[in-house]
């Protein structure tokens, strides 16, 4: 009885040994378990191509415009002042209506003025007869000089009165010159041809030479001009042309560009330029037979300054902004895209000249590039029937707003830079 209980600690002991390494086993076995279901990796999912639209480039003529915004100025404007002063007596002209030059507008009381000349003539006539004395008598002073019949200081007293005589006749004559010449301008006529503007002064004010007001504007409105401005990186090319004899076509729109109001040319370019903006003046010429253009008024001027002649011609969407500059996504016979950074020429808004950086044929995305980024996979989106991919071959009109390259690719380049930055690429 003694022995079986001296035994039992040891039993016990062997069993707290043996559940020991089993717990040490499984421990093991859970540890090695775990970490191989860490390291195992996720299966790689292929990326979806991206569903995109593309359009070959082709060759074309692309014309190079300006855009600016003009103001309409006349020819002349000019503001008919009396030069006398007297009663306005009678008003020739019809507000807004269209005078000839010559045309008679107004006249002041000439009664006054016509006294005067009566007086000066009168006074002429006297003053004639006084002369005619004085130079009869000496020649008969002279003819007794000649005898030694007379005093030398006689002689030469005459003499002296008949330059004072001559000088007063000559006064009189100029009198009555201005007397008539004011008498002309109490008629007063249009100085040019083109349309009065509202009546200044009625009829029975007394005006004065002194008005500033005047009495009526005349403004001219066929032909007329319209001046803008151009940047001064610019002006060289503009110059060249103009210097070489180059017929500039230049084109008024509406302010709100919807439609074209008159054809024009360009006919003088300012001699300097304005340091505080940059800017030089042009000036265009239009006949305005229809009056369409209106002084003072704002317009959208667009002026073909040359015609890029069969370059390569790519849809303007195609385009965008980025990092590297100016770029395209090109299409490789892999199907995946490049970025192709390029030298942009003029655009008229519909298709965009490529300067360098692509040829004719290559082919380019023009929509779903918010997702791309360089070496993508795409695949070609079907375009609708009917519908021809790539620019059109040929010159094309340049549209109000030519110079403004891009207008819409600002977000799809924002777009293509965060694209790259999620795909880990190049941002562009």
């Amino acid at each position: 009885m003694s022995e079986t209980q001296e035994a039992s600690p040891a039993t016990q002991g062997q069993g707290h040994a043996t559940r020991w390494i089993v717990g040490a086993v499984v421990a093991i076995v859970v540890v090695f378990a775990l970490i191989h279901l860490f390291e195992r990796k996720k299966p790689i999912r292929a990326a979806a191509p991206q569903a995109v639209k593309v359009a070959q480039a082709a060759l074309g003529d692309m014309p190079e415009t300006l855009t600016e915004l003009g103001t309409v100025s006349p020819v002349a404007t000019v503001t008919v002042l009396p030069q006398l002063s007297g009663y306005l007596t009678e008003v020739g002209y019809r507000e807004g209506e269209s005078v000839k030059k010559g045309q008679f507008l107004a006249q002041i009381d000439p009664r006054q003025y016509e006294i005067d000349l009566q007086q000066s003539q009168a006074a002429l006539l006297k003053d004639q007869s006084t002369l005619d004395q004085a130079r009869s008598d000496l020649a008969r002073y002279s003819d007794l000089r000649a005898q030694k019949a007379i005093a030398e200081q006689t002689v030469t007293d005459q003499e002296y009165t008949v330059k004072q005589d001559a000088a007063q006749v000559k006064s009189d004559e100029a009198n009555i010159a201005q007397y008539k010449l004011d008498l002309i301008y109490c008629h007063i006529t249009a100085p040019v041809a083109g349309r009065v503007g509202l009546r200044l002064v009625d009829p029975g004010n007394y005006v004065t030479a002194s008005s500033s007001t005047g009495i009526v504007v005349i403004t001219t409105i066929k032909p007329t001009t319209v001046e803008f401005t151009i940047a001064q990186n610019d002006v060289a090319k503009v110059v060249e042309r103009f210097n070489s004899g180059a017929k500039l076509n230049v084109s008024a729109y509406t302010s709100d560009n919807n439609r074209p109001i008159a054809t024009g040319t360009l006919y003088a370019i300012s001699n300097q330029m304005a340091s505080s903006t940059g800017t030089v003046t042009l000036r265009a010429e239009f006949a305005n037979d229809d009056e369409a253009l209106f002084p003072n008024e704002f317009v959208n001027v667009t002026m073909l300054v040359d015609t890029l002649r069969q370059a390569v011609l790519v849809p303007t969407p195609a385009v965008l902004s980025g990092a590297p500059g100016d770029y395209v996504y090109l299409v490789n016979a892999d199907d995946t895209v490049a970025v192709r950074k390029v030298t942009l020429g003029p655009s008229d808004g519909t298709n965009t000249a490529i300067l360098s950086g692509l040829a004719a044929g290559d082919t380019v995305v023009v929509d779903g590039t918010d997702r791309l980024s360089g070496g993508a996979k795409i695949s070609i989106a079907a375009p609708p029937a009917g519908t021809v991919s790539g620019p059109p071959v040929g010159a094309q009109r340049a549209q109000p707003g030519s110079k403004a390259r891009r207008g819409s690719n600002a977000a799809a380049a924002s777009g293509a830079s965060s694209s790259a930055a999620e795909h880990g690429g190049a941002a562009p």
